[in-house]
């Protein structure tokens, strides 16, 4: 696989450079044990063996970044999301259906692994509530679908995450808007701070963030005050992180360094992530862990403030960004 390819599905080292003040909001929920495809889409319960790529121990080495982004669009380099159906019933679980339409119009069927899957599918609310991370199944024809169900109405933006396969300029991501009925009632995004809990566990970010330039993020995770050092594999990963911006919901996810197995990457408790953020603003991170076979979410707010000259470029960006198009 080339190295667009490889970072289009998320890269390796994850460069989030958010700016000089940030800090983790809000309490945070629980995505439920992999068996529950009504949330992570996984059917078996079992993390894939694989690295990024489908093989053992590739984890995107040689990755390279995509350009920074404003925001997703439902079309970009002649590919198309088409979701199926219209608005969803909230608190209902509905068979979400959607297909990738190639260049040439035709139902998009050929895909390449990237972390462990051939697509990734990310669902939030507009107010960055409600976030899921799921795996759809692909049908003959070029239709994929999965179990969701959105909890409260609003409009939410749904992004597909992909790499086509033969496609030399690598992974895209295309985003699309879906109603859940009933009377809308933003909520407000939780203020900055550097710690989330979850399900007893705590989760605290170190490091600063930079918009425009590159930096260096750890997040240690901890159970009942004491350090997790026996994080378990997700999709090739001890930990999987996506940034999206408060408003034009400009996306990024990413991967940490290193991977389970490559004899230098422990399980714990620290997972660094180094990222670069397509501009200033509040952004709302999500980061999901494994352990104790069920993966979980800690939710963090921070605050990316403009380069400086010395912050601008520092550490590598491999994450997977998008190019400037506004919805």
């Amino acid at each position: 696989m080339n190295a667009a390819t490889k970072v289009g599905a998320f890269g390796a080292c994850l460069a989030l450079t958010f700016g000089v003040a940030f800090g983790v909001g809000g309490a945070v929920g629980k995505i439920g044990s992999d068996p529950e495809p009504s949330r992570h889409g996984d059917t078996d319960g079992q993390d894939e063996p694989d690295g990024h790529d489908g093989e053992p121990g590739s984890h995107g080495a040689g990755s390279v970044d995509h350009e920074a982004a404003a925001a997703t669009s439902a079309a970009y380099r002649g590919y198309s999301l088409d979701p199926a159906g219209g608005p969803l019933t909230p608190g209902e679980p509905t068979d979400f259906r959607f297909r990738v339409l190639g260049p040439d119009g035709a139902p998009l069927t050929g895909y390449e692994k990237a972390h462990g899957k051939d697509l990734h599918l990310i669902v939030v609310r507009r107010d960055l509530a409600g976030y899921q991370h799921l795996h759809p199944v692909l049908g003959d024809d070029g239709v994929w679908s999965v179990p969701l169900t959105l909890e409260t109405p609003g409009e939410y933006r749904v992004f597909a995450d992909f790499v086509p396969a033969g496609d030399p300029d690598g992974a895209l991501t295309l985003g699309a808007d879906v109603t859940a009925t009933g009377a809308y009632d933003p909520a407000p995004l939780p203020g900055p701070a550097r710690t989330a809990t979850v399900d007893g566990y705590t989760v605290t970010l170190d490091g600063g963030l930079v918009a425009g330039g590159g930096s260096e993020l750890t997040l240690s995770v901890s159970e009942d005050g004491r350090p997790v050092t026996d994080l378990e594999p997700y999709l090739g990963a001890y930990g999987h992180l996506v940034a999206l911006r408060a408003g034009d919901l400009s996306y990024l996810h990413v991967h940490p360094e290193g991977e389970p197995g490559d004899g230098r990457t422990p399980a714990g408790p620290d997972v660094t992530f180094h990222a670069q953020a397509p501009g200033a603003g509040a952004y709302r991170l999500y980061l999901d862990f494994r352990h104790g076979g069920e993966v979980r979410t800690a939710e963090f707010t921070v605050e990316a403030a403009e380069a400086t000259g010395s912050a601008t470029g520092a550490g590598a960006s491999h994450g997977h960004a998008l190019p400037l198009i506004h919805i």
